[in-house]
């Protein structure tokens, strides 16, 4: 298959990542261990982004597949392995921690949004796409894949940064109020990216 390399290379960044979230979680700050308690926004940010994330990834790969051209493949590309590198760091956090990767709570507890109403057809928490708009995206090709995998993409990010955001107001361990900072600039950016790409091909983001 096409995305074997890919595959390959993400599980090895993913392995790597998530050695060293380890190590900075033990020495973080001057207390030593912290180990943030199963329903804190510690454990629900990681829980629930390393979900999101997946689906981005996801997407990523598929729009591979789905397209030749070399811009919206290499923003894929980097989308990819960046976010299976944040999830490893956060699914090694919630080990290390001991907690688990599934929590009883609804999505988004953690944010006070556990009663907000799942989105249609699968979508989980917000910017999530739904069942259909993942099988919209396998469906097509070309030109109507790379406007469809970056609207989704687009949505998909404005949901990240608000849960991001609020890992950053709420989360007390230092390093991952880190990484949630990190991600807000850098989707921030791809943001603009996906809207100079989207204008090139005659659309708009959609969020």
């Amino acid at each position: 298959m096409k995305h074997v390399g890919w595959i390959a290379g993400a599980a090895g960044v993913v392995f790597m990542a998530a050695v060293g979230g380890i190590t900075y979680t033990v020495t973080d700050g001057d207390s030593g261990v912290r180990v943030p308690a199963a329903d804190s926004a510690d454990a629900g940010f990681a829980r629930d982004m390393a979900v999101h994330h997946q689906q981005a990834v996801e997407m990523s790969y598929i729009v591979r597949d789905r397209t030749e051209d070399e811009e919206v493949r290499r923003l894929a590309y980097d989308i990819a392995q960046t976010q299976a590198n944040q999830r490893g760091m956060m699914i090694g956090w919630l080990d290390l921690w001991q907690l688990p990767k599934v929590s009883a709570d609804p999505p988004m507890t953690w944010m006070g949004m556990g009663d907000m109403p799942s989105g249609e057809d699968g979508a989980l928490m917000p910017g999530m796409a739904s069942d259909a708009e993942m099988e919209s995206l396998q469906k097509a090709s070309g030109k109507a894949a790379e406007v469809r995998y970056l609207q989704l993409m687009y949505a998909h990010h404005v949901g990240g940064v608000h849960m991001a955001e609020g890992c950053v107001e709420r989360c007390e361990v230092g390093v991952e109020r880190d990484l949630a900072r990190g991600m807000v600039e850098a989707q921030e950016s791809e943001m603009k990216l996906m809207t100079d790409l989207l204008k090139k091909r005659g659309a708009k983001p959609s969020e």
